[in-house]
C-alpha cells in the first residue's frame, strides 16, 4: 500500500491517500480505514514502543488508558522532550481546537491525554483556538459563527479539567500581536514551494490559507517567546495534525529555538461502519452537547461485529475487532484492562450479545455526558482564570 498525493476540489489540499484503500488524511480531513502503520512509516514518525510508555508511566505514577490501549501510538522525539525534563529544562505542552462546529468525544482524545501529561510532568499548557483558520478555510462560516463556537468550545475545554495556574487558552483572532510577532519570523523562513508541497496549496487558494501555517507553527515558541527562557515544547494530537510540524520543526533552529516534539494519537471511530467520528456526520457522533437520551440512542444504532439474530451470535460469535461498541469500551470507556479482555472474549465466544455490549457502552457514554456537562456549566464561572492576555 503506497499513500500518494492528490488534490480536492476547489481549495485543492494536499492530501495523502492510500492507494487500496482510499483512505484520505490531512490536517482538514479525514475518510476510510486508515492504515496506522502505513502512516508511520510516510510521516517518518517513530512508533511508541515499550520502553518509551514505560518510562513516561515512571515519571506519572502509571499509564494512562490512552497508552494502554495504543491509542496514543506514534511520536516525533518525544523521548528527547522527557530527557529534557529529565535534566532540569522548562518543558511545556501545545495543542488546539479549531471551532467550526460542536466538540464531539474524539476532539476529546488529545485533550484528555493533555491533561494526563500536565499533570504527570508539571508543565504550563498553551492551548490554540484556530478561529482564523476556520474562517480562512470554511467559505461557508461567517465570523459570527466562528466567535460562537468559540465561547462554545471553550467551555468544553476547560471542562477537560486542566490547571487554571497552568493552562493559557488563546484564539488566534483576540490574541494577535504576539503570536503575530512569531507567525511572520516563521513565514520568513517558508517557501511557497514548501507550503505547497506540504499542504497542496495552488494559485487558487486565498493568501490568508497559505499564511495560516505559520500561526500553527507560532506557539511552537510561544513559552520562549513570552518569558525568554529556553523551554522545550511538546504537541499532543492527532496524527492528521501532523504535517504542520515538520514545517515548526524546520524553522524553530533558524529562530534559536528547540525543535518541538510531538506525540500522536489514532482517530476514534464514528458509530458507523468505518471512518473516525465526524461532525459533518452528526449521526455517527456523539457531541458533548448531547443530552444524555440522545446519545444513548446513537449508542443503540450503532454498527457492531455482531451477527444479525442472537441465536447466530451465541452459535458463531462475533468480531470484536471491526466492532464501534467494542472499540470504544477499549479505547476509553473501560478502565479494567480484565473487564476489556472478558467482553473480547465472550463476544468472540457468543457468551455475550450486542445488546448486552450497548447497554454497557450507553450507560457509561451517558454517565460521562452527565458529569461533562456538569463541570461545563462549572466552566462558565472561571473562563477569565483560563485566557492568556496581550
Amino acid at each position: 500500500m503506497k499513500l500518494i498525493y492528490v488534490f480536492t476540489r476547489g481549495v485543492r489540499k494536499g492530501r495523502l491517500k492510500m492507494q487500496n484503500s482510499g483512505a484520505v488524511v490531512t490536517p482538514w480531513e479525514v475518510k476510510g480505514e486508515v492504515d496506522y502503520d502505513e502512516l508511520i512509516r510516510q510521516f517518518g514518525v517513530e512508533p511508541l514502543d515499550r520502553l518509551m510508555i514505560e518510562r513516561l508511566g515512571r515519571h506519572a505514577g502509571g499509564l494512562h488508558v490512552l497508552l494502554r490501549r495504543g491509542m496514543f501510538f506514534s511520536h516525533r522525539e518525544f523521548g528527547d522532550w522527557m530527557k529534557s525534563y529529565e535534566e532540569g529544562v522548562r518543558v511545556a505542552l501545545y495543542t488546539g481546537r479549531g471551532p467550526s462546529g460542536n466538540t464531539h468525544l474524539g476532539h476529546l482524545i488529545p485533550w484528555i491525554f493533555t491533561k494526563y501529561l500536565q499533570d504527570a510532568f508539571k508543565a504550563d499548557l498553551f492551548f490554540q483556538m484556530t478561529d482564523d483558520e476556520k474562517f480562512l478555510f470554511n467559505p461557508e462560516l461567517s465570523i459570527e459563527d466562528i466567535n460562537k463556537f468559540t465561547e462554545e468550545n471553550l467551555l468544553d475545554i476547560i471542562a477537560v479539567g486542566f490547571d487554571p495556574k497552568r493552562t493559557k487558552i488563546f484564539a488566534d483572532l483576540s490574541y494577535t500581536k504576539k503570536l503575530y510577532n512569531i507567525a511572520v519570523r516563521v513565514a520568513k523562513h517558508v517557501t511557497f514551494s514548501t507550503a505547497r508541497a506540504t499542504f497542496g496549496f495552488s494559485e487558487s487558494s486565498n493568501i490568508g490559507m497559505v499564511f495560516f501555517p505559520a500561526m500553527q507553527a507560532a506557539p511552537c515558541f510561544l513559552p520562549q517567546y513570552i518569558d525568554g527562557k529556553d523551554t522545550h515544547v511538546l504537541i499532543p494530537c492527532a496524527i492528521d495534525q501532523e504535517p504542520y510540524w515538520r514545517i515548526s520543526r524546520d524553522v524553530a533552529p533558524k529562530l534559536g529555538y528547540r525543535k518541538p516534539a510531538g506525540i500522536y494519537s489514532k482517530f476514534i471511530p464514528g458509530l458507523g461502519a468505518g471512518g473516525k467520528m465526524s461532525a459533518s456526520m452528526p449521526e455517527t457522533a456523539i457531541f458533548l452537547s448531547d443530552t444524555e437520551c440522545e446519545a444513548i440512542k446513537k449508542v443503540k444504532n450503532a454498527f457492531t461485529g455482531g451477527q444479525p439474530t442472537i441465536r447466530e451470535q451465541k452459535e458463531k460469535g462475533g468480531n470484536p475487532d471491526v466492532c464501534v461498541i467494542y472499540s470504544y469500551l477499549y479505547s476509553l470507556f473501560e478502565e479494567s484492562d480484565a473487564e476489556v479482555a472478558e467482553t473480547y472474549k465472550s463476544c468472540k465466544s457468543g457468551g455475550k450479545t450486542c445488546g448486552e455490549c450497548k447497554e454497557s457502552l450507553a450507560k457509561k457514554v451517558a454517565a460521562f455526558l452527565k458529569e461533562h456537562h456538569r463541570r461545563r456549566e462549572k466552566a462558565k464561572d472561571c473562563v477569565q482564570d483560563f485566557l492568556l492576555r496581550e
